[in-house]
């Protein structure tokens, strides 16, 4: 099994390297997120596709959750391999795994607890919510096997391995799509079946993902690796907490506008939904940069190469920009035929929800280079151990989205809920970018000082 040292050799190459089989993955990884709101929207119908929608943020909250201790908890072991230390990887690598299981059983269990006073809360429609019930209490059940997922995936990408994840993503959607046909479409078992087709590819996802790591042996734990150790607990909830904590703030964000979209009827969550599924395909570059990026400066880091850091983030920076504008062409020429195969109905529900949702596409492929440039100053500091600055651009990211949604409806219509979303992304990046060049100087400092 082949791994990646990214201290040497051309940046944007490298970053390239581990960005593109992301990027391949997280295609693959939304193509069934899409399929599922596909299937469930033209099969079974409106009704059907906003009780999905109508549970998106809420269910994002735990994934989100999971998905920032999994990334936290990969930032030592990338600058430990960076550093050389195999010693002290495996270690990391073994707590890690330990430290998983009690996470993913805490969150579990306080996810299944919520549905039903979340989704009052929320004011969902009386006439989905059972729907959306079934639907969240299949997804939650199966939270420990996306943190298994995530920590393993987390653990490959640290070491500069991007291919055992894209082939995992590879293997898990054919297998979503072809269950979603199965028991949606065949067997008729609505949104539920879309849950358990969507639980079973995971799994089949974490397991591969296993299989790859068994066979790199610098990241194998000893079963002495596996012992808890108190100070590198800490040391992994000091990394994981706060991006965990910026994730679930952003989701907290996201369900009170939810809240406030949900009181506007089935047909505008059909099509508020629609494009919140597309969000996903938008974004999938600049997670993916955002991954390369916070592998490419802990490994860095742990060599103490802070000029190469430097290089490497305005590399992705103009990657992300590039990409983003292409993205933004391709959705103004194709977006609105996309959003029009998720929708089933009589005629005047299907256009309805299609003018909801083109409006929301339009302004949100615009602003695509606001959200790349978020994701990618935001893993740099990640990855060089920094999760304050990130944790407070959550703060900024909720308090823009939620103070749009709340106040600009009542000025400029149901379109306010829409601008939620990019004054969001444009708060958190007012932190974000002076954030990384401070942090970046302290460090540069701490070498020549060293030196």
């Amino acid at each position: 099994m082949s791994v990646r040292n990214m201290t040497q050799g051309r940046p944007s190459r490298l970053i390239l390297s581990v960005a593109l089989p992301l990027m391949l993955g997280n295609v693959f990884q939304q193509l069934y997120t899409v399929v599922d709101a596909q299937i469930v929207g033209s099969v079974v119908g409106v009704s059907a596709l906003a009780a999905v929608g109508a549970s998106d943020w809420f269910n994002w909250l735990f994934l989100a959750l999971l998905q920032g201790m999994a990334q936290g908890f990969a930032i030592p072991m990338a600058q430990a391999f960076g550093a050389n230390d195999h010693a002290k990887l495996r270690q990391n690598v073994g707590n890690a795994l330990s430290l998983s299981v009690l996470t993913a059983a805490v969150v579990t269990a306080s996810a299944l607890l919520l549905i039903a006073p979340v989704l009052q809360w929320m004011h969902t429609p009386q006439s989905i919510r059972p729907d959306t019930t079934a639907y969240l209490t299949i997804l939650f059940s199966g939270l420990p096997i996306v943190m298994g997922y995530n920590l393993l995936s987390g653990i490959l990408r640290s070491l500069g391995d991007g291919k055992s994840p894209l082939y995992a993503m590879i293997v898990a959607s054919l297998i979503n799509i072809g269950l979603d046909v199965l028991f949606v479409a065949g067997l008729g078992w609505g949104v539920q079946g879309a849950a358990v087709a969507t639980l079973l590819a995971q799994a089949c996802s974490m397991l591969f993902c296993l299989y790859r790591l068994a066979g790199i042996s610098v990241a194998r734990p000893a079963r002495q690796d596996l012992r808890p150790r108190g100070q590198v607990y800490r040391h992994l909830l000091f990394l994981g907490v706060p991006i965990a904590l910026q994730n679930a703030i952003i989701a907290i964000g996201g369900m009170i506008v939810q809240s406030v979209a949900n009181p506007l009827g089935v047909t505008f969550i059909a099509g508020y939904t629609a494009t919140n599924k597309l969000y996903g395909l938008l974004e999938i570059a600049a997670v993916s940069y955002g991954y390369a990026i916070s592998t490419y400066t802990g490994q860095n880091l742990g060599a103490h190469r802070c000029d190469r850091i430097r290089t490497g983030v305005h590399a992705a920076a103009g990657m992300g920009i590039a990409t983003a504008l292409a993205i933004t062409l391709l959705m103004m020429l194709f977006g609105r035929s996309i959003i029009g195969s998720f929708i089933s109905g009589t005629p005047q529900e299907v256009e309805a929800a299609l003018q909801v949702g083109w409006e929301f596409l339009r302004l949100m492929s615009l602003s695509l280079p606001i959200l790349y440039l978020l994701h990618i100053y935001r893993s740099a500091q990640q990855g060089m151990g920094h999760t304050l600055m990130p944790m407070l651009s959550g703060f900024a990211e909720f308090l823009m989205r939620t103070g749009s949604a709340l106040l600009l409806p009542s000025l400029i219509g149901y379109s306010g809920i829409f601008w939620a979303e990019v004054l969001a992304w444009l708060g958190a990046d007012c932190l974000l970018i002076p954030g990384y060049y401070a942090v970046l100087r302290r460090h540069q400092r701490s070498d020549e000082t060293t030196d």
